[in-house]
């Protein structure tokens, strides 16, 4: 380290070659030490790649100094103008020259490979401090993975031996991947550093329906966006189970958005030149994942698309990787790819595209929404169009959406449904037909109980009944509850009390189905009772007491008034056949007038029981 005559302390390994006095030095007015730094700052901003040294205000007795400290770049070779406005030039130094290292010397290459190019996110950031690295963030990433390092007391040397940090001119200072993870806003020192997701409307208006930002460590932004897509995913899940029962898919598989993000964060660029943000667009049929820049040199898009496999390319940043990988968030074998593939596959969703442009500026992921989800965005539009009187729009709203995905069952229920009630039931039978023709095979037998349930209503029994023969043997309980039901309606108890069956568990927590499980067992046992001999007079027993069980959980459970109200006329009424004690029957009759006092059943039914 030296002082110059003019107040300026230099520190590096050129000082031996420089004669000056040393003490005591002369100082710089206390009003230029701003404009200096400024000017030497505004210097440094024409080196490229961009590189600034550390500049300490100081004090030295009475005298203001200012201290440089020049440590080697991690990103070198540099380029700096010759003169004001001059060609960018590699410079060396030779001997007590600078010159231009492609000039008579030819020693660029010499140069670039002396200097091999170290990953950006395992590089030293000179521009800041350890201090800005947040123990705490550090100590709950060591516990995440169950490292041993948490053990170590002294942070210094905790930092040194995570990597996060070196020591550089008799201090340390952290390094891009430290900051990148453990500090509290990344963006302080990598501009763009942060996840924007952004979710448009449905409509062609193009409005944005909310917008979140997500700050903090690499892994931080990961865990919460992803967080927050999953739960947007559930949502959907839970709508349309509770809507349609159609189950087996969500809007977009969370492992593929999970490769995808994490893919991202993991291969995004994060120098001073890349300010945009990795952003996820959600639209009403796909999501895009975009970051910045594009692949690195060697991938082509035909590897992205599983044609080819991938080469064995350097990755950009191998420190991200590593973390990532430590907390589970990333594979870092080439596996991410297939994994979205498969992903999308197994949930029966359209193939994920991957794009970016000839100069490899960006890197899109575009993973299209599955058909069904898209049928859940037509009929919200369709919805709101009618609320507002627009019948005729919601209804094109609907036929388009189902041209574009013939496919859909919820479209195609729900057509089969608005025509059944305007009396069209042979344009109703024509969308039946069509789906049937192009649908998978597992979400035909929900549709087929739609049309039944219209033929039905409509009168044609005996075409409803013949629709009901051909339901196959096998269904999900979801659908065996709707077969059961409609077989009641077309009064075929038998194959009611069969769907019931088939439909297991999923009626344990339904009052409504276990309500109509019970009529149906109760209907039977009239049948049976109908027999001659002890076996009918047994079976008809075993009905009714399995028909007293399903009728007391239904009034375990929280359903309205009126389905409790028929639940204790049915349970009187199964009592009374059982021979149970007067005042058994006369109470559960008493409880179904008390929810119903103007049903003239129940008062009809207790005054012919008693009188």
């Amino acid at each position: 380290m030296l002082v110059t005559e003019d107040g300026l302390i230099l520190a590096g390994h050129y000082w031996r070659k420089i004669k000056v006095k040393l003490l005591p030095p002369k100082g710089l007015p206390l009003s230029d030490i701003e404009s200096i730094q400024k000017t030497i700052s505004n210097l440094c901003k024409r080196i490229d790649p961009p590189y600034q040294p550390i500049i300490s205000p100081e004090r030295l007795e009475d005298r203001h100094l200012l201290v440089i400290w020049a440590p080697g770049s991690d990103s070198r070779p540099h380029r700096a103008p010759d003169g004001d406005r001059g060609t960018y030039k590699y410079w060396v130094r030779i001997g007590c020259e600078t010159v231009d290292s492609e000039g008579k010397y030819n020693l660029l290459q010499q140069l670039i490979s002396l200097t091999a190019r170290i990953p950006f996110d395992d590089r030293r950031a000179s521009h800041a401090r350890t201090e800005d690295l947040r123990e705490v963030k550090v100590r709950e990433f060591l516990h995440d993975i169950h490292s041993g390092l948490l053990d170590v007391i002294d942070t210094r040397d905790l930092y040194r031996k995570m990597k996060i940090s070196e020591q550089a001119n008799g201090h340390d200072v952290p390094k891009n991947i430290g900051l990148l993870l453990f500090s509290d806003d990344p963006g302080t020192w990598f501009p763009g550093a942060r996840i924007e997701i952004v979710q448009f409307a449905a409509d062609s208006s193009g409005n944005v329906i909310e917008e979140k930002i997500f700050r903090g460590g690499l892994h931080e932004q990961v865990r919460a966006s992803l967080t927050y897509l999953e739960q947007l995913t559930v949502q959907h899940i839970e709508k349309q189970q509770r809507a349609f029962r159609v189950k087996g898919w969500v809007s977009y598989p969370i492992q593929a958005v999970r490769e995808a993000m994490v893919n991202a964060v993991y291969h995004r660029g994060y120098e001073q030149d890349v300010n945009e943000p990795i952003k996820v667009y959600l639209y009403s049929d796909r999501m895009e994942i975009i970051s910045y820049p594009g692949p690195v040199p060697g991938i082509t898009v035909e590897h992205l698309q599983q044609i080819q496999s991938m080469p064995p390319v350097p990755a950009r940043n191998r420190r991200i990787g590593e973390f990532l990988k430590e907390l589970r968030l990333a594979e870092g074998r080439g596996t991410g790819l297939p994994r979205v593939f498969r992903a999308m596959q197994e949930n029966g969703s359209p193939k994920p595209q991957f794009d970016f442009d000839e100069d490899r500026s960006y890197f899109r992921v575009t993973l299209p929404a599955h058909p069904e989800y898209l049928a859940i965005s037509a009929l919200r539009d369709a919805a709101h169009l009618k609320a507002l009187g627009d019948a005729a729009g919601a209804m094109r709203r609907l036929k388009e959406a189902w041209q574009a995905t013939p496919i859909s069952a919820t479209l195609s229920a729900e057509l089969i449904r608005l025509y059944g009630e305007a009396g069209e039931i042979g344009a109703a039978e024509d969308i039946y037909r069509l789906f049937k023709e192009r649908a998978p095979l597992v979400f035909i037998p929900y549709v087929t109980n739609v049309f039944i349930d219209i033929l039905s209503t409509a009168g044609m029994k005996e075409q409803a009944s013949e629709l009901l023969n051909a339901q196959p043997a096998f269904l999900t309980a979801s659908d065996s509850l709707d077969s059961a039901i409609l077989a009641r309606r077309l009064g075929r108890q038998e194959d009611a009390h069969r769907y019931f069956e088939r439909a297991g568990d999923v009626i344990i927590a339904d009052p409504r189905a276990l309500l109509e499980f019970a009529q149906t067992k109760i209907n039977l046992a009239q049948k049976v009772n109908r027999g001659k001999g002890s076996f009918s007079q047994q079976t008809s027993k075993k009905l009714l007491l399995e028909a007293k069980d399903l009728l007391e959980r239904v009034l375990q459970l929280e359903a309205d008034y009126i389905r409790h109200a028929w639940a204790w006329r049915d349970l009187a009424r199964v009592k009374q056949r059982l021979n149970a004690p007067n005042s058994e029957v006369k109470s559960a009759y008493e409880h179904a007038i008390q929810l119903m006092p103007n049903e003239r059943v129940f008062r009809d039914e207790i005054r012919n029981s008693y009188e």
